[in-house]
């Protein structure tokens, strides 16, 4: 299929995120091992790209690195920061719960401004709309204990938007989530981002939510982790999006075979290498 069988050039645009022949490597006890082996690609400014492929092939340990939680062993990441530094380059939403139990949804939106030291009363109006944006209306004085866990997760989208970093990294932030809450969760992180611009490198699983989030979606192999293939989305499912409309599309359906063919070598070379390591 034309869609996947030839790589997508990078964007014309100068790069926002440009990683180059990017390598890790893990020591072991006795031995070690690659989980990246180098990764190139540009990723442009507002892009979303979506990042899938077999377990261990390195997609968390890109994302952290590009985070800069991470060493890298060899290559390299560039970031262009823009002009107002006074931004924090990055922040990242993680599967796990990542909000404080004993803070409010309004504290719990708010505490990356109260790190920088923005004083109470401009920090709760500026986190007001983009709660009301994530469906969280009504509940700001709430406790996370009191809120399921698709609220919770909304709590998590809402801090990492009210922070306004330049790189928002997202690690399989709805992996936890039922499937009713997985869909309303996925248009209403669309309906933010197309309203906020950002760039946004997203880790997922899901082949589905990668076609239905991503401008891009690059297609990882087995560990050690290289570029597989780049997958143009957005010249097929331009913005803005409707969840509901992908999925009805036939080009939807190609999309998917199209990348799971891509993906499927890769996950049984995964678990050849899985049971021939616990033998």
């Amino acid at each position: 299929m034309a869609a996947v069988s030839a790589d997508i050039a990078p964007p014309a645009l100068p790069a926002k995120v440009r990683v180059r022949d990017l390598r890790r490597r893990f020591a072991l006890k006795q031995r070690s091992f690659e989980a990246l082996a180098g990764v190139s690609i540009d990723i442009a400014p507002g892009e979303f790209l979506a990042i899938v492929g077999p377990s261990g092939c390195g997609k968390t340990t890109l994302l952290r690195i590009v985070a800069g939680l991470e060493q890298h062993s060899g290559g390299s990441v560039e970031i262009a920061r823009d002009r107002d530094s006074s931004r924090p380059l990055n922040a990242m939403v993680f599967q796990q719960e990542s909000i404080f139990p004993w803070m409010s949804v309004r504290d719990n939106a708010a505490f990356g401004l109260k790190a920088r030291g923005i004083s109470r009363q401009e920090r709760y109006a500026s986190v007001q709309p983009i709660l009301e944006k994530a469906g969280l209306k009504g509940f700001e004085d709430a406790l996370p204990h009191q809120l399921s866990g698709g609220m919770k997760q909304r709590v998590a989208l809402a801090r990492a938007f009210a922070n306004d970093p330049e790189i928002l990294l997202m690690d399989e932030p709805f992996a936890a989530l039922d499937e009713q809450n997985k869909l309303i969760l996925q248009a209403e992180l669309l309906r933010i981002w197309e309203a906020s611009g950002k760039t946004v490198l997203y880790v997922t699983h899901s082949i589905d939510e990668a076609i239905l989030l991503a401008d891009r979606v690059l297609v990882m192999s087995a560990r050690p982790g290289r570029v597989k293939r780049l997958v143009d989305i957005s010249r097929h499912f331009p913005r803005p999006r409707e969840v509901s409309r992908v999925r009805s599309s036939p080009l939807y359906g190609e999309l998917f075979a199209g990348i799971w063919a891509e993906l499927r070598s890769e996950v049984l070379a995964t678990a050849v290498e899985q049971r021939a390591s616990g033998a």
